[in-house]
């Protein structure tokens, strides 16, 4: 068992449409690397500076997050004198990681890790009151913002309820 603590570059599609960690920012990771029978047990964290727009009120918002994520990376078919073989993999199964010359490349397992871990509708906080509908104007800085409308379905109906019109079409 090995431990390793590194930091590296994000790569460049590590995002969902609202939320994302920018190319090239730094990702710490904190790795415990584990030989098992099957190839190696890769277990560990990934710290990450998050950059997402509130899906409320589209107001830019961010924050550091921490996932925790596992991945076995299985040692290449080999024949009997050590040579790699190709395997035929069944077509419904999603195949593991394999280790490629002795190196394990985390770029996909952090990927997945990282974009599963990130809200699908961000908010900037939890109360956030978004976008009038009707005007687009933002309802957490007007408090009594309102629209009438008036459904027109009983648009009829609405001369019963003023006085004045009633008066002057008798």
């Amino acid at each position: 068992m090995v431990t390793v603590t590194r930091t590296v570059p994000s790569p460049a599609d590590m995002g969902i449409a609202l939320a994302r960690v920018l190319p090239g920012s730094p990702v710490e990771l904190e790795l415990r690397l584990e030989s098992v029978m099957e190839g190696v047990l890769v277990s560990g964290s990934a710290d990450v500076h998050v950059d997402a727009e509130c899906a409320r009120c589209l107001d830019p918002t961010s924050w550091d997050e921490v996932i925790e994520f596992n991945e076995l990376f299985v040692y290449p078919a080999t024949d009997s004198r050590g040579a790699v073989v190709e395997e035929l993999g069944d077509e419904d199964e999603d195949p593991l990681p394999k280790l490629q010359d002795d190196m394990i490349d985390l770029e996909a397992t952090l990927r997945d890790a990282v974009v599963l871990g990130f809200p699908l509708a961000p908010v900037c906080h939890s109360d956030c009151a978004g976008l009038c509908s009707v005007c687009g104007i933002k309802l957490d800085d007007n408090a009594g913002h309102l629209h009438e409308q008036l459904d027109p379905r009983w648009a009829a109906l609405s001369a019963l309820a003023d006085p004045e019109l009633t008066e002057d079409q008798t």
